[in-house]
Order: C-alpha cells, then sequence, then structure tokens
C-alpha cells in the first residue's frame, strides 16, 4: 500500500508548476498590480515603512487613516506580497498569540483582553476589506482541528469549554460527525471555531491593501532593498542602491529579513514551510469529500498540516514539514521535491477519495519564527524606529494589530495595545549558530517523536517548556 501511494504522490505532482499559485500571473482572475518605481535619488517624508508585506501595508494605511496629511512612503526589497504575505494559506486568525493556548500560558493574566482585542481586530480587518472594495476572496468560514490519533482528541473538551467561558465559541465533534462535515478516513474528532477564523486569498489582500494605501496618497518604491540605516539631524535616513528616504519617523515591518537591524537577527529564526495546490475538483471530487461549510482546516499533531478551498474550489495543503536551512534564506530554497512527495502522500492518505487528482503548483516561503511563536515588538534610535516581527507563520491577521502597536509608539501613544505585557515583553533570545540550528533541528525531531508517542514529551521539549520555549504548533 506504501508503495502505492508512493507511486501515486509521484504521478500527482507530475507537471506541477514551481512557482507561488496566488502570485501565478497565469492563473484566470489574478490581475497583477504595476510594479512601483524603483527608489532613485532622495526622498523626505513624515513617515518611513520599511516592508511592503502585510506589516508595512498596514502600518501605512493606517497611519493615513489615523492623519491624511501625514506623508507616507513604502519602501519596499521586491514587490508588494512577493514574500510570506503572498505565500501563506490565507487563513486569517483573531488569535494575536498563535492560539489560546499559547497566550493563556505565557500572559494568563491577560487573556480575556488578548482574546477580546484578537476578535476586534479580525472585525476591523473584514470592515476594512469591504470598505475599500478589497476584492480578495474573503469568506468568515471558521477553522476546524481534527484529531487523526485519539490522543490529540483528548484535550477538545476541555479546551472548547476554556474558549466559551472567554467569550468565544466552539463546538466538539466525534468522528462521525467530523466525517459528516469533512469527510476523511483519517478523523477521530474535531473542534470547530465558526468564527475565529477568516479564508482568504493573501496576494490579494496585499494587492488591494496597496491599492488602498494608493488611493489615500502613499508613495510606494520596488525592488529597493534598504541597505543602511543612519542618523540624521531630522530623524533617520534609509539607503537603498540607488537612492535613501530621509524621516523623522521609521516603521520596520521586515518580517524574516532584518537586513541592517541587526537587533532583530538574535530573536528570529527563519524556517522554510511547504505547500501545494491542486487542479479544481470536478463537481464528483468535491461530492466524495463534502466540506460544505469552507473552513480552513489543520490536524492537532505537533508537526500538522493545514489546508483549505479556494474560491475554485482547488486544495491547499501545507505544513508538516518544517525545514531550517541553517538559518539561511535562499531562491532555491522555494523548492524542496523531498517535502512535495511527503505532503503529496500525506494528502491521499487524508482523502483516498480524491486518488487521481493532479496537483498544479508547488513553492514554499520562509516563516519569521521566535522563541515565543508570536508577534514582539520592539525600538531603535532612540524611539524613532519601532518594529515588530516574529510572527511564526500566523501573521494573516495579526500584523494589523502589529501595525497599530508601532505607529502607537513612534507617536508616542498610551493604548490599549502598548499597556498590554505582551507587547512590552520580548521573547527569548535564540543562540547563535551553529547552536541554533542544532537546537532547532533536536526540537524538530523531539517533536516528530511525540507525535509517534502519543503527544508524550521528552525530557528536551519538557526542558524547552519549562524556559518558555516550547514547541507545540
Amino acid at each position: 500500500m506504501a508503495d502505492t501511494t508512493r507511486d501515486e504522490a509521484a504521478r500527482a505532482l507530475e507537471g506541477a508548476r514551481p512557482r507561488v499559485f496566488w502570485l501565478d500571473p497565469e492563473v484566470p482572475g489574478h490581475e497583477i498590480p504595476e510594479p512601483a518605481p524603483t527608489l532613485v535619488g532622495d526622498v523626505h517624508t513624515d513617515l518611513a515603512v520599511v516592508g511592503a508585506g502585510y506589516g508595512g501595508l498596514w502600518a501605512a494605511l493606517v497611519a493615513k487613516e489615523r492623519d491624511p496629511d501625514r506623508d507616507v512612503v513604502v519602501v519596499e526589497a521586491r514587490s508588494t506580497g512577493w514574500a510570506a504575505s503572498g505565500r501563506n494559506g490565507g487563513f486569517c486568525a483573531a488569535s494575536l498569540t498563535h492560539g489560546y493556548e499559547n497566550g493563556a500560558e505565557r500572559w494568563p493574566e491577560e487573556i480575556d483582553e488578548l482574546e477580546r482585542q484578537g476578535r476586534a481586530n479580525l472585525d476591523a480587518i473584514e470592515e476594512t476589506v469591504r470598505r475599500y472594495g478589497i476584492d480578495c476572496e474573503f469568506e468568515r468560514t471558521g477553522e476546524t482541528l481534527v484529531a487523526t490519533a485519539p490522543w490529540q482528541a483528548e484535550g477538545f473538551e476541555e479546551a472548547a469549554e476554556t474558549v466559551r467561558a472567554h467569550g468565544g465559541t466552539a463546538h466538539v465533534w466525534d468522528a462521525e460527525e467530523t466525517r459528516r462535515h469533512i469527510d476523511s478516513p483519517t478523523y477521530a474528532g474535531a473542534l470547530h471555531d465558526p468564527d475565529g477564523v477568516a479564508m482568504l486569498q493573501p496576494a490579494k489582500l496585499a494587492w488591494g491593501l496597496r491599492a488602498a494605501c494608493e488611493g489615500l496618497g502613499v508613495r510606494f518604491f520596488e525592488n529597493s532593498p534598504v541597505r543602511a540605516i543612519g542618523s540624521v539631524p531630522a530623524g533617520l535616513r534609509l539607503e537603498t542602491r540607488t537612492g535613501s528616504v530621509h524621516a523623522p519617523k521609521v516603521a520596520w515591518c521586515g518580517g524574516a529579513f532584518p537586513g541592517p537591524l541587526r537587533r532583530l537577527r538574535h530573536y528570529l529564526a527563519p524556517v522554510y514551510d511547504y505547500a501545494l495546490m491542486t487542479e479544481p475538483l470536478t463537481g464528483e471530487q468535491r461530492a466524495a469529500i463534502g466540506w460544505e461549510g469552507r473552513q480552513g482546516v489543520s490536524d492537532s499533531a505537533n508537526l500538522f498540516h493545514y489546508y483549505r478551498l479556494t474560491a475554485d474550489d482547488r486544495v491547499l495543503w501545507g505544513g508538516y514539514d518544517v525545514v531550517n536551512h541553517s538559518g539561511r534564506v535562499r531562491p532555491e530554497y522555494d523548492q524542496r521535491p523531498e517535502t512535495f512527495q511527503k505532503l503529496a502522500e500525506h494528502f491521499l492518505e487524508t482523502f483516498p477519495q480524491l486518488r487521481g487528482i493532479r496537483f498544479g503548483h508547488t513553492w514554499g516561503g520562509v516563516i519569521d519564527t521566535c522563541s515565543r511563536f508570536s508577534v514582539f515588538f520592539g525600538e531603535a534610535y532612540g524611539g524613532r524606529l519601532a518594529y515588530a516581527a516574529g510572527y511564526t507563520g500566523l501573521g494573516v491577521g495579526a500584523t494589523r494589530f502589529g501595525a497599530q502597536v508601532v505607529l502607537d509608539r513612534l507617536d508616542g501613544l498610551d493604548t490599549e495595545r502598548t499597556r498590554l505585557r505582551m507587547v512590552r515583553e520580548k521573547p527569548l533570545p535564540f543562540p547563535p549558530e551553529p547552536v541554533r540550528s542544532l537546537g532547532i533541528e533536536l526540537t524538530l525531531r523531539a517533536t516528530a517523536a511525540a507525535d509517534r508517542d502519543g503527544g508524550r514529551r521528552n525530557l528536551w521539549l519538557r526542558g524547552l517548556d519549562s524556559v518558555g520555549m516550547g514547541f507545540d504548533s
């Protein structure tokens, strides 16, 4: 059986395009905006934003909404949404803390407030998408966490009660009910959140946010990586290959790319995540798996898969194989055939009724991981620069919150966001290379072993848990 699945997975991958589905201009409906000009010469502005991913786009948009007269410039190393913002699965979650459990463990005294602000943040994203007419295929479908082994479902009832006690909504399904919603022989039960996650087309959200910013007068410069930061009498000078930006305030939103902001390198570990996209399902294939709710899905193993339907009924299938390339970020790492083969096999084991399907796209992307698995904040250059980083793969929604914190700090505001201990504290830094990569590899191996051993965490993982660096998702 294993050999058959391996061969069928290899056939399903034949002819797949090695490119990001969301960013592929040959896919119908993908109207990629014209590139913004490269920065040439000296530019002066009130606020410089570095990075045209979600963090930078939200920072620019919210800055103009707060003060329409403020001049804002966005400087991007490549193109809008090119990195994580255009490569993710499109899960826009209310959680600001990489899930309730992670937040409750780290900040128990303010988890209610974190959850409240997270839900308000997701509501505000939905309202922004509507107000600016951003066609990003936004669907408030919720998410289902499925158990593929009995031990994974053991804590579902307690988790659901906790979520409900803190103002959220959660339903627990047994194996039979889970399969009525989404049909897979691997399911042993599920925890369903009907409102805390929206699904969207990630690149279209980035392009739509850029259009909204431009409509408010924000200037964009692409293909202009910032090479150096310098202090000048009026603020900071950001140097690129062919020009510079002068601004009294800088919002740094570079994700996994710290560039010249060297202090971020102690807190970030770039790891790669990979995904497949099927060709559109036929009506018969769609009926075979159900999935009428169209919610996002992830399994509850430590090394987990995430998957969802697109607007045209393709299945995105990603996750599981987190890969650390010794802290390096290189274009050739965007494709990893051995991971795609593994993911395709897992897909066919989960949905055997879809055997014979073809995958149309394969891609990977880098995630800005930090030791607490949720965004952290800081300042530099005497408070003239503020940054947010470390979203660890759950930044589609949280980046708007992060952008607001950055602006609050640059403007010297005391807000419900800046008062949070989560915002005021930093995660533990990672050790330098090669110890960092060795630790990540040991952790990934121990995590895989825990999945094989009924979820039991070995001495290494328990030690990480004790110092606040536990990895469980």
